[in-house]
């Protein structure tokens, strides 16, 4: 058995921007069934502090990167938790990345470089008469870590996982000492990079162990069009990096007992969800699939690819119903899109319970990514026999069998993948996609197969309490 600090930026379901908190959330007990102990640390954002209830100060800093702040642990949702609560730092209007207008917050160096310092602190010195064999990070935001292990003089083994690459966490370098960072280290062996402070190469360069969240994602970080940069790095620690594909929490998304939906327990009970998901969006019936999308509205989920190849879908008698919010632009196009066909629907912004019953109620669910690292929403759309189309990328190449003849043939054809990554591609999938769709007895076959894989944490757990098991032991 393990003890292991997970340090996160967000976990579901106190704090969620992402699939990376639907990860925090899950990953502890899907270890507890391997005997391990897992306590994640988050900060203390204004809409977290309330959700706490009883919690137990362990530890007081009189000036944590510029104000004072109180360590509280306590169980939350059945999560072990200790929380930051730094309200120079964290109590604040706005998002917790960015402000009200969508920039990024100018103190997140000091934010984030406050939550890597607390974990180094707990690692030391240990909280609440508790210490970690394994402190396990999650993306930049836990990055600097490795640099404030070496200065509390402690070797504890640092894993860390890389959910999406595209963000480094850099600044400038006038703020090593206001970072606590030792100006000897700022070199390219550590966390220099270009000239700045990059809490990503910090985490890269300092960890034990690096994992990503699929394995054709880790081929691919290595590789200029996906490493946004550190592909060289990635290359230099390659022998260190691995990847495992992220499950989902299949007690939160279980068709059977969803109370956001209609249950079933077979894909024939999904009509009702249909009707209601129809409903929703003021869509009428059709003779095509209804297509479901839940995303942020950005390039790299090919929203823009998808506004061009919609008219294969429509031409074939498909509906869309998409929910999301991101880029100003993609919300405009699709919005006119919506006025302009009668079968299409867009709704701005995001709501949990939409999204269940979209799943539930979707007969396909698009992720045309440009790059995924690991991607949730296909496996949601596994569950819950909504055939998933994607892009041919990361996770999505790892947990989806294309429908290709062969895999027909065999009968173990779970979704239509499509590459390369263009609106030719995607028009073309779409259009085999309605194909399928227009042969019931296949697809039921298809939806069948879908419902069939597993989607859960169990091997992924598996893999990561091997990890933590093999560096405790070469640690102790």
């Amino acid at each position: 058995m393990s003890k292991i600090l997970s340090v996160v930026s967000e976990c579901a379901p106190l704090i969620k921007t992402g699939g990376l908190a639907d990860v925090a959330g899950a990953l502890p007990s899907a270890l507890a069934a391997y005997g391990d102990e897992m306590r994640t640390l988050i900060p203390g954002y204004r809409s977290v502090m309330p959700q706490l209830g009883k919690t137990k100060v362990v530890e007081k800093f009189d000036d944590l990167f510029g104000g004072p702040a109180n360590l509280h642990a306590c169980k939350v949702a059945g999560l072990d938790l200790f929380v930051i609560d730094a309200p120079h730092l964290f109590d604040r209007d706005g998002g917790i990345y960015v402000d009200a207008q969508g920039n990024d917050w100018p103190d997140n160096p000091e934010r984030f470089a406050a939550l890597s310092f607390v974990a180094a602190r707990i690692a030391a010195s240990g909280a609440g008469g508790w210490t970690p064999d394994i402190v396990h990070g999650h993306d930049w935001q836990a990055g600097l870590t490795p640099e404030y292990l070496q200065a509390a003089g402690t070797k504890t083994p640092f894993v860390f996982t890389i959910h999406n690459i595209a963000f480094h966490g850099n600044t400038n370098a006038e703020k090593l000492e206001a970072l606590l960072l030792d100006a000897d280290r700022f070199d390219r062996d550590h966390f220099e990079f270009w000239g700045q402070i990059s809490a990503l190469k910090s985490a890269l360069m300092g960890a034990t162990k690096i994992t990503t969240v699929s394995r054709t994602y880790a081929e691919e970080l290595m590789t200029p069009e996906f490493g946004m940069g550190m592909e060289g790095v990635l290359r230099h620690r390659q022998s260190y990096l691995v990847g495992i594909v992220n499950g989902i929490d299949e007690e939160v998304w279980n068709p059977a007992t969803d109370p956001n939906i209609t249950p079933f327990k077979t894909a024939t009970g999904k009509a009702a969800n249909k009707v209601a998901l129809q409903k929703t969006f003021g869509l009428g019936t059709s003779d095509g699939p209804l297509c479901v999308l839940v995303s942020r509205l950005t390039e790299q989920k090919g929203i823009d690819l998808l506004l061009e190849a919609l008219p294969a879908l429509l031409d074939n008698g498909g509906q869309l119903a998409l929910l999301g919010s991101g880029d100003p632009r993609l919300e405009v196009a699709l919005l006119e899109a919506a006025e302009r066909y009668e079968n299409v629907s867009v709704k701005i912004g995001y709501d949990e319970a939409l999204a269940h019953l979209m799943v539930a109620g979707g007969d396909v669910i698009l992720v045309p990514s440009r790059f995924e690292p690991c991607g949730l929403t296909q496996l949601y759309g596994l569950r819950y026999g909504a055939i998933p189309l994607v892009a041919l990328t990361g996770g999505l190449a790892d947990t989806i069998i294309n429908a290709s003849p062969a895999a027909l043939a065999r009968d173990v054809a779970t979704g239509v993948q499509f590459f390369p990554i263009t609106a030719q591609a995607l028009t073309n999938a779409l259009g085999r996609i309605c194909d399928l769709y227009a042969q019931p007895n296949l697809w039921k076959t298809l939806q069948r197969n879908a419902m069939k894989q597993p989607v859960g944490w169990s091997a992924s757990a598996a893999e990561y309490h091997a990890i933590y098991a093999s560096l405790a032991k070469a640690s102790r």
